[in-house]
């Protein structure tokens, strides 16, 4: 997420650009889908400035507002909050509320926000028949952010059942605290924890950095500067990680579902596949997947999902994303972790904060300014 300081490459004045050119690495620029799919957009509600959505109960989207609402979606429209922490939350910078998900049996809902001080918070509330309880409300995990700018702040559980937190690497540009390449900080990480296995939280056994006395017991992955959305495939359980950039280049990162977590992507001694700043590629560097310049008019990448839907038959398969300055969405074709096809779909949502996934795996993408479109075949 960009709330845009042109520096930093980031959000601060919301204003509106338009298409985006595209390179990688990796990808055969010429390679294509056998058959393009063919998209539209279907706006199905507008809320207040969107940041994150997630499937609920009973065939429902539920949609975080960045003042700090949360709001359902269903056949009937949009409704009145469900749960209201505005005087609880600070949207200076890339604040807000950031981060909204469900276990998979809808029996507990995960917040994730930045306090009245800028701390990154994770809260849980019971839920019962669909409904939050808020005398359950506990907190989880709580990280400390140094400055206003790459404060991450995406969960969602894993097909593994576990929770997954995205954290950027604390702020200001070009991290001047190292904390990507840290495993003593949970800044600039992917984390795995296991919320009801303790209290606040207990570590998965199996966690990378576990036996590691120097390292971050939380650690899932490492090397991010500021993983603004990442996803999992509901086909394979593969991770995908929107990983946003510093001046040059847009990351987006892949993991297999058999990882055993570890990876390190990189930031700050790299952007994408470049040395950053004279930086040195780490040995154990893992390369995006795929990653695009800004010779266009895109600026912050906003990952997506892979497309897992039935409304879209060409599109099965593809990881959709797309650029908050851009609003382009785009897809790729991925295969034993190559890139085997790139495609533009065609259709703009504005300024594009974030992909939500209903229940039924058909995709929803959030404007920033307010309108949330569900993505059909054209």
């Amino acid at each position: 997420m960009r709330v845009r300081t042109r520096s930093s490459a980031i959000i601060g004045t919301l204003s509106l650009v338009a298409s985006l050119a595209l390179t990688t690495a990796y990808a055969d620029e010429s390679a294509a889908p056998r058959q393009q799919a063919k998209v539209a957009l279907t706006k199905v509600t507008t809320a207040k400035n969107p940041t994150a959505g997630t499937a609920g109960p009973g065939g429902t989207v539920w949609i975080a507002e960045r003042a700090g609402t949360v709001r359902v979606l269903n056949a009937q429209g949009l409704g009145n909050p469900v749960l209201d922490i505005t005087k609880e939350t600070t949207t200076d910078g890339e604040r807000g509320l950031l981060g909204i998900a469900f276990d998979k049996e809808f029996t507990h809902f995960y917040i994730s926000f930045t306090n009245l001080q800028g701390t990154s918070t994770i809260d849980e509330f019971a839920v019962r028949k669909g409904k939050i309880q808020p005398n359950t409300r506990r907190t989880v995990l709580t990280q400390t952010q140094p400055y206003s700018n790459h404060n991450g702040g995406d969960i969602t559980f894993g097909p593994d059942g576990y929770l997954y937190i995205a954290f950027g690497d604390g702020g200001s540009g070009g991290d001047p605290h190292g904390n990507g390449q840290k495993l003593d900080t949970l800044l600039g990480k992917l984390l795995r924890i296991d919320p009801k296995g303790g209290k606040p939280y207990a570590v998965p056994r199996d966690n990378p950095f576990v036996k590691d006395p120097k390292a971050k017991d939380e650690i899932w992955s490492y090397g991010l500067r500021n993983p603004w959305k990442f996803s999992f495939d509901a086909g394979t359980g593969d991770l995908l990680i929107g990983d946003v950039g510093q001046s040059a280049w847009e990351e987006i990162d892949w993991a297999p579902a058999k990882s055993g977590g570890g990876e390190n992507y990189g930031w700050s001694q790299m952007e994408g596949t470049h040395p950053f700043r004279g930086g040195t590629e780490p040995a154990n560097h893992v390369p995006p997947v795929f990653e695009y310049d800004r010779n266009g008019l895109g600026c912050s990448v906003t990952g997506g999902y892979v497309y897992r839907g039935k409304a879209i038959p060409d599109l099965k398969g593809q990881y959709v994303y797309s650029d908050y300055c851009d609003g382009t969405l785009r897809a790729l074709k991925i295969e034993n972790g190559k890139v085997t096809g790139t495609s533009d779909l065609g259709v703009n949502a504005g300024e594009v904060v974030a992909f939500a996934q209903g229940g039924n795996r058909e995709l929803y993408v959030f404007d920033i300014g307010g309108s949330v479109y569900r993505v059909d075949r054209a």
